[in-house]
This record gives structure tokens, C-alpha cells and sequence, in this order.
């Protein structure tokens, strides 16, 4: 382990001391690609082995999972306590909470599992401070709120941001739209449908042959960067929403607080007060891309208390379409399925009858008619 560490130090040393210019580029694309591959041996040791550790295994219940991240003594627990019926030590003293401690937010018909993951430091994602569980469990999660103290610098957000990206997680992004096969023979076959500033044919080749993949056939669909690139080689990142939460704004002025609501992805709390959660339950909606779908009954009105939630295409690249609907009921319905009858945004007339295919929208209501047996 101390090999790799030592290895990815020395690649990093020498792209900082690289300048940054047309020349350099190539030179610059294979460093992050034998940058990436070291970091992939220490995220999948050779050796195999080792869970998730005492403490983090952590079923997975409800229709969305929250992870909250961040350092020790931000007010993670306390959050947690505040938003859900579970209970986390809350202390003076950094590193109260030691495993993952659950709780359920009920919101909006929904159950959102909220995981208080212990606070991790800089060199988490080398396995420092047991980081690597922390960050291990952050993968399984469909949202991230990274947790801030509002009087501590922000340069606790890049060294997190850092430590997170470190292992495999891409923050409120999207994969780049590259297609990538490899082939037999052929060689590489490389074409762009946009115009590239960041990378070019000759990177492109010199980061394939870096991961010793002669033919393969590559097309660019948008301007990319090479680290764009490297991910979608790896396949094995994890692109997820994040909410940055910056706690006890009751100890800043005012000042600082309205500067600080105009940066994108950012909600403003204090989980010791109460203030401000009802923005930070609608802002995690909004990234999780929730959607409720009511069902209705043959010959009964829709039953609202306890609608079936599901996520948007945006978010989760998949569509809410009637099929994902009765899956999510009882995996049963399919064999049997007729049609359904929609009420809602989603249809141009009142009980439309719809297929499989058909995309839902929030707050649609839904009768299933199954076919004779």
C-alpha cells in the first residue's frame, strides 16, 4: 500500500511542477491516466477481502438513500436528530459518532434513509481516520449532504471535495457523452462530433496505449477534458448529487449569509435552532428528482396517504414510465398487465388508457387493469 501511496505522490509532485500548455498536454494526459489506474489499486486492492467494517453495514431501506459528509464536529448528528426519530451521540469532542448511525425522514409521502456517516480528514480516501469505509458507504448513497461549518474556511469543501472525487465520486456531475468500445482489431478509430479544446486524436491515443488497449473505437459527443475521458475508460465511477450544508449560520452575520445563499448548490442551516430545514427537505426533493404516483382502485377514490415514489430520467437516467411503476408494487403485476388508466399532468384526457411505455409524472394517479387469468 505504502508503494502506491508513494507512487501516486510522485505522479502528483511531477504534474504540479509541469507547466500547463499545448505542448505539455499530451505528456500531462498520460500522467492522470497512470494516475487513475494507481488510485483504482487502492479503491480494489489485489488482495480482495475486508467489508464494509464493523458498524457500516447498513441495510438499504426506503425510496432514496442521504449520506451526510463531512468533518468531525459540524453538526452532522445533530442534523440527523433534528430530521428523523433516530438518535446520534452529540457531543463537545470531534469524532462522537464511530459507525454509521440510520434514521428514516418521513417527507412527502416518502422514506428517505439519512445515514451520519463519522467525520472523516484530509487523506480519507487513503484510508486515514477509517475513511475508506466512510467513503465506501457515500457510494451506496443517492444524494450527499456535505456538512460545513459556517465558521471554519471553506477550504474544508475542496479538501473534501478532494477526498471524495479521490475515490471514485463525481459531485453534480453528469458522464461525459463519449462513446468508448474496445475491439478485437481495427486498431483506433477515433472521431469527434464537436470541436475539442481540451484534448485531441494524438491524447486520446497516447491515454489508450497508457492502459495498453490497442483497438477500440472512440467518438466524442461533447468538448471533454482528459479526466472526462479517463472516467468513462475506468467505468466505475459514481456521479451523485450533492447539497452543500453550511451549519450554525447563527454565528455569522447577516452579511455573510446573503453572500453565501447566492452560490449555486448551497443551503444555509442551523441544525442546533431549527432554522431553515424546511429548505433543506425541499432542496434534497428537488436532487433526488423524487416523484409521487398515487394508485387507484377499481370503483374507489385514489389513496393519497401512501403514494408509490419514484425517481425523474434527469437524475437517475431512468424513465418513471407505468412498467418501473408496477415493478415498484409487486414485480407480479407484469405477467398479468393489460393497461392503465392515468389521471394527471402526464396525459391529455381524464382516465387515458396507457402501456408499459408510458412516462408518469408527479402526482399522476394510476389504475392498473389486468388481464383474465
Amino acid at each position: 500500500m505504502a508503494t502506491t501511496l508513494q507512487k501516486i505522490k510522485d505522479i502528483e509532485d511531477e504534474m504540479n511542477r509541469t507547466q500547463k500548455n499545448k505542448a505539455t498536454m499530451l505528456h500531462l494526459g498520460v500522467l492522470k491516466a497512470r494516475l487513475a489506474k494507481l488510485k483504482r489499486e487502492l479503491l480494489q486492492p489485489s488482495g480482495g477481502g475486508g467489508g464494509g467494517g464493523e458498524g457500516f453495514d447498513v441495510s438499504k431501506t426506503g425510496d432514496a438513500r442521504v449520506g451526510l459528509i463531512g468533518f468531525p464536529s459540524v453538526g452532522k448528528s445533530t442534523l440527523l436528530t433534528k430530521l428523523t426519530d433516530a438518535e446520534s451521540a452529540i457531543a463537545s469532542y470531534e469524532f462522537t459518532t464511530l459507525t454509521c448511525v440510520p434514521g428514516v425522514i418521513h417527507y412527502k409521502g416518502a422514506r428517505i434513509q439519512l445515514l451520519d456517516l463519522p467525520g472523516i480528514i484530509e487523506g480519507a480516501k487513503d484510508g486515514k481516520g477509517r475513511g475508506r469505509q466512510v467513503l465506501a458507504v457515500a457510494r451506496t448513497c443517492s444524494l450527499m449532504l456535505i456538512v460545513l461549518d459556517a465558521m471554519k474556511p471553506l477550504v474544508h469543501k475542496r479538501i473534501l471535495e478532494r477526498e471524495v472525487e479521490g475515490f471514485g465520486i463525481r459531485l453534480n456531475k453528469r458522464p461525459a457523452n463519449i462513446s468508448f468500445h474496445k475491439r478485437d482489431k481495427g486498431g483506433i478509430s477515433f472521431t469527434a462530433t464537436v470541436p475539442l479544446t481540451h484534448i485531441d486524436e494524438e491524447g486520446v491515443k497516447a491515454i489508450l496505449h497508457e492502459y495498453r488497449i490497442p483497438h477500440a473505437q472512440v467518438c466524442f459527443r461533447q468538448d471533454a477534458t482528459e479526466d472526462e475521458f479517463i472516467d468513462i475508460i475506468e467505468g466505475n465511477r459514481h456521479y451523485c448529487p450533492c447539497v452543500y450544508v453550511l451549519n450554525k449560520i447563527d454565528q455569522i452575520t447577516i452579511e455573510e449569509l446573503d453572500l453565501i445563499d447566492r452560490i449555486p448548490h448551497y443551503v444555509p442551516i442551523s441544525a442546533h435552532l431549527g432554522w431553515n430545514l424546511d429548505e433543506l427537505l425541499e432542496k434534497m426533493w428537488e436532487y433526488l428528482g423524487l416523484i409521487r404516483i398515487y394508485t387507484k382502485p377499481k370503483g374507489m377514490i385514489p389513496d393519497y396517504s401512501a403514494p408509490i415514489v419514484l425517481r425523474n430520467q434527469e437524475v437517475c437516467g431512468v424513465a418513471p414510465t407505468v412498467e418501473v411503476f408496477c415493478n415498484k408494487i409487486h414485480k407480479g403485476i407484469l405477467p398479468l398487465f393489460k393497461h392503465a388508466l392515468v389521471w394527471g399532468a402526464s396525459v391529455r384526457h381524464f382516465g387515458q388508457r396507457m402501456g408499459l411505455a408510458h412516462t408518469l409524472m408527479d402526482e399522476d394517479v394510476v389504475q392498473i387493469v389486468k388481464r383474465c387469468a
